[in-house]
């Protein structure tokens, strides 16, 4: 049983950084999965905002995130981070990672784990 738990939310200014953090509960199998982050704002569907291979040597964002967005992550720890720099009132969501054996993509339904989710809020 593969457990995520976000953490790193919170209320921001426009223009301002938050650095997202995701701890699995997989024992020493963390670095045999990819990992993935989406968001999901309200009345919104679910997109995908970045993802990273498992050993952390591929890396794809969304293009609203390209530049600003930085995936990375510390396997000794089991953990995958988001930092979101310059950030926007559009970027409001819940954020949540997930984990997908192997290998990275941007689709949420080939993801076979998630987390609860980790609030963010962009004020203007």
């Amino acid at each position: 049983q593969v457990q995520l738990v976000e953490s790193g939310g919170g209320l921001v200014q426009t223009g301002g950084s938050l650095r997202l953090s995701c701890v699995a509960s997989v024992g020493h199998f963390f670095s045999s999965y990819a990992m993935g982050w989406f968001r999901q704002a309200p009345g919104k569907e679910r997109e995908f905002v970045a993802s990273i291979s498992w050993s952390g040597g591929t890396t794809d964002y969304t293009d609203s995130g390209q530049g600003r967005f930085t995936v990375s992550r510390d396997n000794a720890k089991n953990t995958v981070y988001l930092k979101m720099n310059e950030l926007k009132p559009e970027d409001t969501a819940e954020y949540y990672c997930a984990a997908r054996y192997y290998s990275g993509t941007r689709y949420d339904y080939e993801y076979e784990h998630w987390g609860q989710g980790t609030q963010v809020t962009v004020s203007s």
